[in-house]
């Protein structure tokens, strides 16, 4: 069975809520997950996984402070997170307040990890942006980024 963590700082509780809404989406492919704040999660544990899915708000178009210590400190586990599947969301206050960027800056870093990212068609690219609290189409957009991420770790680990 496939491993995934989803990882997110919240301050105001949108982007736990998205997180939470990964989660279901992860579960429905019959994958493990591990939801934890980036305050609460060892890095250790990282190369017990088969896939993270991070979450920050976007503070100045750019992934929070939390976040970012986080995966800096991650370089200790360099080239260990390497063909593991990524995936990316973000909570903004504002219309163009830069969370098409804090998404990208979360799949940069998986990329320099060697992670694999897949992106979508249609719809949120690169991953799920939400503005202030998420609605229902940012719930369901959640639930179809971990069962996208919950997939392919299953094909890929299985």
């Amino acid at each position: 069975m496939a491993k995934i963590l989803i990882l997110y700082y919240s301050r105001t509780g949108n982007t736990r809520k998205m997180a939470e809404a990964v989660a279901v989406g992860v579960k429905g492919t019959g994958a493990e997950v591990t939801v934890c704040d980036v305050a609460e999660c060892s890095l250790d544990q990282l190369p017990e996984y088969d896939g993270i899915i991070a979450g920050s708000p976007t503070y100045y178009g750019l992934v929070s402070g939390p976040v970012k210590d986080f995966f800096d400190r991650s370089v200790v586990h360099h080239g260990k997170l390497e063909g593991m599947v990524g995936g990316a969301f973000s909570s903004a206050g504002v219309i163009g307040g830069g969370s098409e960027t804090t998404v990208l800056s979360i799949l940069q870093i998986m990329l320099v990890h060697g992670m694999i990212v897949q992106g979508q068609a249609r719809g949120n690219h690169y991953g799920v942006i939400s503005i202030r609290e998420p609605d229902e189409n940012a719930i369901h957009q959640c639930r179809q980024l971990g069962k996208r991420v919950g997939k392919l770790a299953c094909r890929l680990f299985e």
